[in-house]
């Protein structure tokens, strides 16, 4: 007959290094509406709606037509930042030193976002 593996023990699950607590979980969507619903006294149809318009002002002031740039208070400030297009150049792979082509790169918008000092210190 056999012998059966001996059991062996469960080996405790650690925490990510990404600075999360071991079992905290971003909130989802839904759990958002309802938290944000609850503190403020609106329904989380209203929420959704007062999000709905807030995407809508984003796409505005970072849209084509717009300035570019948007703030929102004592949050962050995102900037729609232009891109030059970039030649193809030889360069090296870094483990290997072997010398390669680095692809050239389009023209591109990158948006940029900076957070606030408010925000900053919340952390």
């Amino acid at each position: 007959m056999a012998k059966k593996a001996a059991p062996q023990a469960a080996e405790p699950k650690v925490a990510a290094t990404t600075g999360e607590k071991a079992g905290a979980k971003p909130a989802t969507k839904t759990e958002f509406y309802a938290t944000l619903a609850e503190k403020t006294g609106l329904s989380k149809k209203q929420i959704s709606s007062v999000f709905e318009a807030f995407h809508e002002l984003h796409g505005k002031e970072l849209g084509k037509k717009g300035p570019g740039t948007l703030t929102v208070p004592s949050l962050y400030k995102i900037k729609v930042v232009h891109k030059p297009a970039t030649k193809a150049r030889p360069g090296f792979n870094p483990a290997t030193k072997q010398p390669i082509m680095i692809k050239a790169k389009p023209a591109r918008k990158v948006i940029k976002i900076m957070p606030l000092k408010a925000l900053k210190d919340l952390i």
